[in-house]
């Protein structure tokens, strides 16, 4: 069975992400920007509070057999500092049920 891997990131990182998943041999993904807060709630700066922090999402389809080598590639290059910090991203993992391929028609295995 296939898996769908999105991560939620630092737009700043999405690049490093891509090209160390490039690099892994995953080239395939898909790229948006989006604007959300997590567990923080937003950052508060002096006296402004930014509810909303511009992210990306990074969505990556993949066998089984990847799933881990992939999340350790972004996890390796989203991290900031060395132990992380508040903001680096989440990844969620959910299984694909079927995949098709528009130009063949054809149902992927």
């Amino acid at each position: 069975m296939m898996k769908m891997i999105y991560a939620i990131v630092r737009p700043e990182k999405a690049y490093e992400i891509n090209k160390a998943l490039a690099d892994a041999g995953f080239g395939a993904s898909t790229k948006w920007s989006v604007s959300g807060r997590g567990k923080q709630h937003g950052i508060h700066v002096g006296d402004v509070i930014y509810e909303e922090m511009s992210k990306n999402i990074l969505m990556i389809a993949c066998d089984d057999e990847d799933k881990n080598e992939i999340i350790d590639v972004i996890m390796d290059s989203a991290q900031t500092g060395e132990e992380g910090n508040s903001g680096d991203g989440r990844i969620f993992v959910v299984p694909i049920e079927e995949a098709y391929t528009i130009s063949t028609r054809s149902k992927d295995d």
